[in-house]
């Protein structure tokens, strides 16, 4: 163990020296494991040297506000020169580099070419995300990607004003691109917008990223949420729709059971109408309408409630062949 601080450049050297002293040397390590990507089953090895094919994998996403997209890698073998054209196996597509540059802290140099076992970063390169594998087209590898962690906690997340909900979209965007273990998406019940992350220290350098970086300020809280009901007993239900204004009329009618399902079962609509009573045409528009009611039924009386585990059956519907359509088949049960 070595003592010291990064702060006031105390141990510094000793830990430099120690990493020289203790841990294996880049030649002692086995060369690189990839698979060929025209035969998967087929393992080829990429060793550490400048004058091999070249190979490289992606490892980090990072925007950055002055240079924009920068994507960081690891030369693996082979050498990679500004204006060279690199291949990615995953998206099966080409792509110039323009610029290339090594940042080392807060300092940023451009160069010109990277070696085996450099690390530096591409500018503008579209296309990729954090484990693609960089390689020569005419000798195409697949290096196997880092793995990460899913995520142990997450939260609702929603800007304070209605003009940053396009903003937020796109920095979390941007961010799930930088970070793997980082993930955003929308729930379908509830329609809340959901961070997830490794931690709530994680999500809360998210947020903050969001107000310096993109300029949002947003609220953070505890998901909500989504009950779930259903039906005790059977009932039996009649919709009518009858209007006439003027020309063609519209015209339905429609008879429904409604019974509680197998748990787990979801929603079922069950067509029990025999002998061509009505076009056929006219049967998903009243399975479609079930299953809206359904997501839509008690709303008010137990917030987010959705119904699950039902049965629709269709006993009997009435059509009018000048006034019927489709677009009609509502019911109100």
């Amino acid at each position: 163990m070595i003592g010291g601080s990064a702060l006031k450049n105390i141990g510094i050297q000793y830990l430099v020296d120690a990493v020289v002293d203790y841990l294996p040397s880049p030649l002692d390590i086995p060369p690189a494991k990839g698979q060929w990507t025209q035969i998967r089953t087929s393992r080829w090895k990429r060793r550490r040297m400048t004058m091999a094919i070249f190979c490289s994998l992606a490892f980090k996403l990072w925007s950055d506000p002055f240079v924009g997209k920068l994507v960081f890698f690891r030369v693996y073998s082979g050498t990679l020169s500004k204006g060279d054209t690199v291949y990615n196996p995953r998206t099966n597509k080409r792509e110039r580099i323009s610029r290339l540059i090594q940042i080392q802290a807060d300092k940023r140099e451009d160069i010109e070419t990277c070696y085996s076992g450099d690390i530096a970063a591409i500018v503008g390169i579209k296309n990729i995300t954090t484990g693609d594998t960089l390689c020569d087209e005419d000798h195409p590898i697949l290096l196997e990607p880092p793995s990460f962690p899913d995520p142990v906690i997450s939260m609702a997340i929603e800007p304070k004003t209605k003009l940053d909900q396009e903003k937020m979209a796109i920095a979390l965007q941007r961010l799930a691109e930088e970070d793997p273990t980082f993930r955003v998406y929308t729930h379908e019940d509830t329609g809340q917008t959901i961070i997830a992350g490794m931690g709530e220290l994680h999500l809360e350098i998210i947020r903050d990223r969001m107000f310096r970086e993109f300029k949002v300020d947003a609220n953070a809280g505890k998901p909500q949420i989504a009950y779930r009901e259903t039906i005790t007993t059977n009932a039996h239900g009649v919709g009518k729709l009858i209007k006439q204004s003027g020309g063609r009329g519209q015209y339905g009618h429609v008879e429904v059971d409604v019974r509680p399902a197998e748990r787990s079962k979801g929603l079922l609509v069950e067509n029990k109408i025999v002998g061509g009573i009505i076009p056929r045409e006219y049967i998903p528009a009243v399975k479609k309408e079930s299953k809206k009611r359904c997501s839509t039924a008690c709303s008010a009386v137990i917030l987010l409630s959705m119904l699950r585990s039902i049965s629709f059956t269709v006993r009997s519907t009435k059509s009018i062949p000048a006034n019927s359509h489709s677009k009609w088949r509502r019911f109100s049960p």
